[in-house]
């Protein structure tokens, strides 16, 4: 698991300090405070972050909505959140030009920053969307624990905050009734989903079906024996209906 990495753009340093608090309370990663505009586009070369917290009205030669314009110019694409204490006409039509991902008015609340950074990585995915086969489209609004999946990451709810997995870092996903747990090395996080659907939904590249209870990430696989495979000491049953496709699947790799 990784934390999510969010970048503040903030001049008034006691409310930067409030909003770091607050990110890290929330259980995010705050990868830096940047007060001037002029300074971000190098930061986000040399270390980008997943999200930029961005106030409008900075100080200095640029303001927040002219350093996310460089940004894109620079062909840097990170997802915006505004934070701003001006929302007159004039200014939201020059900042939706640059597609932000959400708006926070301060005074804010700390819910606010906590929904306007879901409602972000939700987003993320939309302009994904279309581009990625593992994303399965639906008209349905996600639920609660619905996963966020990307091409190599997807975002899960873990005690009441999204944190990042990587794929690579998946070793098996067991089916527990209409739920399905997600185990890694360090952590495991059950999803509100059948192990059915979120099947779907993954590359059946890395990971592949061997029991009605378990999708393995292929890769982790330690040992494979006649009637099972070992993935960090789980013993995981290979069922005889799924045998002869899994097997075809390992001589192909």
């Amino acid at each position: 698991m990784a934390e999510l990495k969010i970048l503040i753009v903030e001049d008034e340093m006691i409310i930067a300090a409030k909003i770091s608090l607050h990110l890290t309370q929330l259980g995010y990663e705050v990868s830096g405070i940047i007060p001037r505009g002029e300074e971000v586009i190098l930061h986000c070369q040399q270390s980008p972050p997943d999200l930029l917290l961005l106030d409008i009205n900075l100080k200095g030669s640029i303001d927040g909505i002219e350093t996310a314009t460089q940004l894109q110019a620079a062909d840097i694409d990170i997802p915006i959140i505004y934070l701003t204490a001006n929302a007159d006409e004039a200014t939201f039509d020059r900042a939706k030009h640059t597609r932000p991902h959400a708006f926070i008015s301060k005074p804010y609340k700390k819910l606010d920053l906590q929904r306007a950074i879901e409602l972000a990585i939700g987003r993320m995915v939309d302009a994904l969307e279309s581009a990625l086969p593992i994303v399965e489209k639906t008209n349905s609004e996600p639920t609660k624990n619905t996963p966020y999946i990307l091409t190599d990451r997807i975002f899960v709810r873990h005690k009441n905050r999204m944190v990042k997995l990587f794929l690579e870092d998946i070793l098996y996903i067991e089916a527990e009734r209409s739920y399905c747990r997600i185990q890694t090395k360090q952590t495991e996080y059950l999803l509100s989903m059948p192990l059915r659907v979120f099947a779907e939904k993954l590359d059946g590249g890395q990971f592949f079906r061997i029991h009605r209870s378990y999708i393995v990430n292929l890769p982790q696989i330690d040992e494979v024996g006649e009637t099972h495979i070992m993935i960090s000491k789980k013993l995981i049953p290979v069922g005889k209906s799924y045998k002869e496709a899994f097997s075809q699947r390992i001589r192909m790799i």
